[in-house]
């Protein structure tokens, strides 16, 4: 006779001590709150990106503004945050997660960017794109570097 499941099947000796597999941690195990956080924050900052080029909506093949000032905003804010839960003061586990990749991750977009460039090729104008794609990296860069000297300038004269 065969056995529908023969994996299921006991094949142990009488009066041998069963192998037990070691049963492994779920990978989400404990991230739980992490991942929810980051999803509320990432809803919040998608969220108020989105408002902003509702505001501030960029004329077809013109150079997309709301999403550059957006970028180099989130990444200046983002150099603040880090210098603030790093240097400062210790932050709950959570108030990175939520802030850091949630709300600035969701604010500021690299996809958006990504598809703003293309647009702007696909629109016939290929050196507002580049001058786009350079000026971000360069502006968001500068943004996060500026906003880290400044608050360790800010924290050093606070504290002296």
């Amino acid at each position: 006779m065969t056995v529908p499941h023969p994996e299921r099947v006991d094949t142990t000796p009488a009066g041998a001590a069963a192998r037990v597999p070691a049963r492994r941690p779920s990978p989400w195990q404990g991230q739980g709150a992490v991942v929810a956080v980051v999803a509320l924050g990432g809803g919040i900052g998608a969220t108020l990106r989105y408002d902003a080029a509702r505001l501030w909506p960029a004329e077809a093949g013109g150079f997309p503004w709301t999403t550059f000032w957006v970028n180099v905003t989130g990444c200046a804010v983002i150099g603040v945050l880090m210098v603030v839960i790093t240097d400062v003061r210790s932050a709950h586990r959570l108030v990175r997660p939520f802030f850091g990749t949630g709300v600035l991750g969701g604010f500021t977009t690299f996809s958006t960017y990504a598809v703003d460039v293309q647009k702007l090729v696909d629109a016939g104008h290929p050196r507002t794109a580049l001058a786009y794609l350079a000026a971000t990296l360069l502006a968001a860069l500068a943004a996060v570097t500026l906003a880290v000297t400044a608050a360790r300038y800010a924290l050093v004269r606070r504290r002296s």
